[in-house]
């Protein structure tokens, strides 16, 4: 019996060592992989406060201060030094820009907007086109991409190393004492292992950049921001589905500034920095030195939109009832379910591709491993 309960007790630890550190990492993950959804939950609910504010006929600043009072800590810590800035009489705008991480840039710049245009809801659904939530299975495949990059990469690396450093030599002193040749293929692999380890490695580098720019979000990414040298700015452009989110955002706004009645040359400015892209800014100075040129507004839109999409949607926009957005609409949903689209097919070809990639390099090392061993199970065979 004392055998049984002490074999028991020890079954009990080592599970509990196992697993515990297991429970502890996903937790961890898990929490780190969520703070993206979580600032974009609380963006969210704040466009629903000032909402609800503006409707009440409440002024912002003071509804600011009666949430805060609350103590609710779903809103985040930034949200309460947004408070604490109004509660030092700084205006709504103004707290805003002393908070830049609390809400998403483009956010940030589409109210700024909203306050020149005196009318700050007329902006909320143009805010709410930036918050947009991706589909399930593309965050799904971002996440599990990170779960591989954080558990295998390291693994591989350390596997291939130690078999080099401790397995294969061994292999090898035997194959020479028994004068059997190591097989080619086996021979190419141990040859390029070093290369291997340094993929393995270079990998896990890369996926972890982007998992670090994808958890720290806006409050990462515009440390690395340079007006002068917009290379993340210029990368975002260049990526087909953050192109079409950009292209939706300045089109948005563009048309919630024009149904607001601001001039046109105002509009096209505002709408620019709402992207709070570089790229997008001087484009719509390029609409904006075409409209001093003379050219009328959907002719102008040309220099935003190099394939003349906008320009046609923006003409037809013109003569249709109901406003500019309402025009817009469906225009706006195509570009999202097209964003949607893209996105979710790259994710999964780069997650194939990583898995494809990973395999390759397991069955490289495995085909090595066993092509040794069978050349000296060979020699042992021809010896006998």
């Amino acid at each position: 019996m004392e055998h049984f309960i002490t074999a028991s007790l020890a079954v009990l630890l080592w599970a509990l060592a196992v697993m515990l550190p297991t429970g502890v990492f996903s937790l961890l993950l898990h929490f780190v992989l969520s703070l993206p959804m979580q600032r974009r939950d609380r963006a969210r609910f704040f466009l629903d406060l000032l909402e609800t504010a503006i409707e009440r006929g409440l002024a912002i600043e003071q509804a600011i201060l009666s949430a805060a009072e609350t103590r609710d800590r779903v809103m985040g810590v930034r949200f309460y030094m947004l408070a604490a800035h109004i509660e030092n009489g700084d205006r709504f705008t103004e707290a805003l820009g002393k908070t830049p991480t609390f809400l998403p840039p483009q956010v940030n710049a589409m109210l700024r907007a909203g306050e020149k245009l005196g009318d700050l809801k007329k902006v909320l659904p143009a805010c709410r086109e930036v918050l947009r939530v991706a589909p399930d299975t593309v965050r799904s495949t971002l996440h599990y991409t990170v779960a591989m990059l954080l558990v295998f990469a390291p693994i591989a690396v350390w596997l291939i190393t130690m078999l080099m450093i401790f397995v294969v030599p061994k292999f090898k002193d035997v194959a020479a004492g028994m004068s059997v040749a190591v097989w080619a293929p086996a021979q190419f692999v141990f040859q390029i292992a070093p290369q291997l380890v340094w993929f393995e490695v270079a990998l896990f580098f890369v996926l972890m950049a982007v998992a670090i720019f994808y958890i720290g979000g806006p409050g990462l990414v515009r440390w690395f921001q340079f007006r002068t040298v917009p290379v993340l700015d210029w990368l975002a452009w260049q990526i087909p589905w953050k192109r079409k989110k950009l292209l939706r955002a300045f089109s948005a706004m563009l048309a919630v500034l024009l149904d607001g009645g601001v001039p046109e040359v105002a509009a096209v400015r505002l709408a620019g920095e709402s992207t709070a892209n570089e790229i997008c800014r001087r484009r719509a100075g390029r609409v904006l030195a075409a409209l001093e040129n003379g050219l009328k507004l959907d002719d102008a839109i040309c220099a935003f939109d190099d394939n003349g999409e906008f320009h046609w949607r923006l003409t037809n926009a013109a003569h249709a009832r109901g406003g500019f957005l309402e025009a817009l609409k469906g225009w706006h949903e195509a570009l999202d379910a097209k964003a949607f689209q893209q996105e979710e097919a790259a994710t999964h070809t780069m997650t194939s591709g990583l898995v494809i990639l990973n395999g390759i390099v397991v069955g490289l090392v495995a085909t090595a491993m066993f092509g040794i061993l069978i050349g000296v199970l060979k020699g042992m065979l021809d010896a006998s």
